[in-house]
């Protein structure tokens, strides 16, 4: 920089070196001279204080070059510090002129210090409100600070770029108004490092939702096998009744047209062809039939709507439903569908009402009960224990197991994304990150450890819904 913000009136000029000091013999008067008759004692006196003036000069010119050198040292930090500055810089007078400015503004706008020294401060910006709210800097008798007020600067390419000024009085040692100091940063960058990131937000969200499809996709095909068998035997036995309502008609129509054919005085004949059709057992076995019927089409009607609940998406996760019927769905989906040992010992209350998406509460309590049900696979008899805690307006449900447990240096990782200690091709490492996130966007926790018996035990705490 050409020119510092100190005032060049604060510096001192070098001063030359002093003369040599007079000796005594210089200093005597000569012979025949005005002074001869002055006595010799009142000469070494004036001698003596010359040398003391004297002294006292070096010492004050040896201060003076200290201080000379420390504000020439200072003058270049502020420079080296004004250079460096990332943050356009503008010093103005009173008036509005500017006396001073950074390189930052001059790459900036791409004009030179000269060029802009004493121009009006308004030239710099693009549009007439800027150049309007400029000149409220200066408008007042006592200016105040303004902050983050967002104008427009001409760019060295003619076109207007938005910057957020600082603007902030400038005064003197007596508190006396000398001008104002803008500082700001422009703003495009910013905005479009925000947008960068929101779209990286959107990206994620968008990951995130595939993740979780991608979750329950792997999910349902880990229950193909158990949700055939739950449709199969429903669906068996309304045919097996069908077919056996088909032949019991066929034994009716037969004994029907008997009775409409058979004339007033046949009626022995008629009782003995009852008593061979079994007419009497038949009638009492239709509604014994028809509700063996309704009753697999309701299972049949709750697995398919089951089905749908868990992979469709959900439009709505605001809504009321029953944790302990989700807890029942999900055992009873994994028992079907994992080792047929398993066994699953469920001690929860009739109703736990909670506010949120039952699907993925769904998914969250199959992919702790599958987890279970793959640790305890070696077990002699492998087991599950769901048990239930309440209070202070929240419900703690406990998934206690038999199995080996957890590794103590997996505890920490075992909710990390792509974390599995299951063999590959047998796992995502997926389920149990999913699960933690769904269970946090429900205010929840979701918890791992070891029991002191042996197992691990998954802790899940849930709001209860406001009754």
């Amino acid at each position: 920089m050409k020119r510092s913000l100190i005032a060049s009136s604060a510096s001192v000029p070098e001063q030359p070196p002093l003369a040599q000091a007079p000796t005594a013999a210089d200093c005597l008067p000569e012979t025949g001279s005005a002074f001869a008759g002055v006595d010799e004692a009142v000469w070494i006196e004036v001698i003596h204080k010359m040398d003391d003036v004297y002294n006292d000069l070096l010492q004050y010119e040896v201060v003076l070059e200290q201080k000379n050198a420390a504000l020439e040292e200072s003058q270049q930090f502020i420079e080296s510090v004004l250079a460096s500055m990332s943050d356009i810089l503008i010093v103005c007078n009173r008036h509005g002129a500017i006396d001073e400015v950074n390189d930052s503004l001059r790459r900036f706008i791409g004009q030179d210090e000269g060029e802009l020294r004493g121009r009006p401060l308004c030239d710099l910006f693009a549009d007439e409100a800027s150049r309007q709210r400029a000149r409220d800097f200066f408008s007042a008798a006592r200016p105040a600070a303004v902050q983050d007020c967002e104008l427009r600067i001409m760019g060295r390419d003619g076109s207007p770029l938005p910057v957020s000024l600082n603007c902030t009085p400038r005064l003197s040692g007596t508190g006396k108004l000398l001008g104002m100091v803008l500082t700001g940063r422009p703003v495009g960058e910013l905005r479009r490092a925000y947008h960068a990131l929101r779209q990286a937000h959107e990206d994620l969200k968008r990951t995130q939702q595939q993740l979780l499809q991608a979750e329950k996709m792997a999910s349902l095909g880990r229950l193909v096998a158990g949700v055939a068998h739950e449709l199969n035997n429903p669906i068996s036995f309304v045919l097996g009744n069908v077919l056996a309502i088909r032949r019991y008609t066929a034994r009716l129509q037969t004994y029907l047209e008997a009775v409409h054919s058979a004339p007033g005085g046949r009626a022995g004949k008629l009782d003995e062809l009852r008593q061979e059709l079994r007419i009497d057992r038949i009638m009492d076995d239709l509604n014994p039939l028809l509700d063996g019927m309704s009753e697999g089409a309701e299972r049949t009607r709750d697995i398919v709507d089951g089905l749908k609940r868990f992979s469709a998406i959900d439009r709505r996760a605001d809504q009321r439903f029953n944790l302990a019927a989700v807890v029942d769905r999900a055992v009873r989906w994994v028992a079907r569908s994992g080792v047929h040992d398993f066994s699953v010992k469920v001690d929860l209350p009739r109703d736990l009402p909670v506010i949120g998406s039952s699907g993925q509460m769904q998914q969250v309590l199959m992919n702790i009960v599958q987890n279970a049900c793959d640790a305890t696979a070696g077990c002699a008899t492998p087991t599950l224990e769901i048990s239930a805690e309440q209070g202070d307006g929240m419900i703690v449900l406990h998934f206690a197991d038999n199995g080996p447990g957890i590794a103590q240096g997996n505890l920490a990782r075992l909710f990390d994304p792509f974390f599995t200690t299951k063999p590959v091709g047998q796992g995502t490492g997926l389920g149990l990150s999913i699960s933690y996130g769904i269970v946090e966007r429900h205010g929840g926790r979701l918890a791992a450890t070891n029991r002191a018996q042996g197992g691990a035990l998954f802790t899940l705490t849930l709001p209860l819904a406001p009754t």
